[in-house]
């Protein structure tokens, strides 16, 4: 148990340097492209020639002025994504003993099933995107993703969320009895119909995880629609080790976004609104994964320091 609770700490402490201030020396370290013996001196002689660390760097062609942009940019992503994390690393390096788990979190999609649980576990799952991950079972970092379940959850008392769910339940019912690559590629069509509006236009607020009720009634935004696929694919008896919430940066756009992941037998697909159809994950190369996470359980990604490989609020 010792053990394992000193893993998790070092998972929490190179986020928690990743989204600190003024670190960008010791984020080039642990990136891999500098030595610390190489930060020490170029710190030194940065001061004597009177450059900012960066400028020194790129002017005597010690790192590249696109890896300083990359880290910079991942730096800036993960402290406005991650805010929630850092509050989990603070909880737990007091020894905080009251976790929220997983089983803590209201199932509400239980409420609105059609099947239940006919499909099996998914036994193995792929890196996504060629990234690592490390699990945790804590989720009360994630108070949008558990305050939206408890909000769905008291939503269903009401006759107009019931309505809603009703249109749901007779959308989906045809797709009951499918594989669950079939049903995956059938609810990314049927939510992808729905309509894109920003948290900040529907309410006001710059991140906002709406209950698939509130997405259905108002449209929504990238974490939304994900959200609404999960919520249906949950109701047609897919497991939830076979679904995670992706958080992931758009190397294209250079914006955080948001998609569902789904573990096929055939491998994982990726539902996601920026693109039309379903597909798989392999096939992807312009998204980097920050973290995942379900019901169960939420994953910190981490890509190799090299950065060779696939590279691919929450999220806007």
């Amino acid at each position: 148990m010792q053990n394992k609770h000193k893993k998790h700490q070092g998972i929490f402490s190179r986020l928690q340097s990743r989204i600190q201030k003024n670190r960008i020396g010791e984020l080039l370290v642990q990136d891999g492209f500098l030595s610390p013996l190489e930060l020490k001196n170029a710190l030194r002689n940065s001061r004597n020639d009177g450059l900012q660390l960066g400028q020194y760097l790129v002017s005597n062609n010690i790192v590249s002025q696109n890896a300083i942009r990359r880290t910079l940019v991942e730096q800036v992503t993960l402290r406005c994504m991650m805010a929630g994390v850092a509050v989990f690393i603070s909880i737990a390096s007091m020894g905080f003993a009251k976790q929220a788990t997983a089983g803590q979190v209201i199932d509400a999609t239980a409420r609105i099933s059609l099947v239940q649980n006919s499909f099996q576990k998914a036994a193995y799952h792929p890196k996504l995107f060629g990234a690592t991950e490390k699990k945790s079972k804590s989720l009360k970092a994630f108070n949008k993703w558990t305050g939206m379940f408890e909000r769905f959850n008291a939503s269903l008392n009401t006759s107009e969320a019931r309505g809603e769910v009703a249109k749901l339940q007779r959308d989906l019912e045809g797709l009951k009895g499918l594989s669950i690559s079939k049903m995956a590629h059938s609810v990314n069509n049927l939510m992808n119909q729905k309509r894109y509006v920003t948290d900040k236009a529907n309410y006001g607020k710059n991140d906002y995880w709406a209950t698939p009720v509130e997405f259905f009634q108002r449209g929504g935004d990238c974490e939304d629609f994900a959200i609404a696929k999960y919520t249906a694919l949950r109701a047609l008896g897919v497991p939830d080790n076979r679904l995670r919430i992706a958080i992931v940066q758009d190397l294209q756009k250079n914006i955080p976004h948001a998609v569902l992941i789904v573990y096929t037998d055939q491998g994982p697909l990726l539902l996601d609104n920026q693109i039309k159809s379903a597909v798989k994950v392999d096939k992807v190369s312009h998204y980097k994964p920050i973290f995942s996470i379900n019901q169960e359980a939420w994953w910190l990604h981490t890509m190799p320091k090299n950065g060779v490989t696939r590279v691919a609020s929450a999220a806007k």
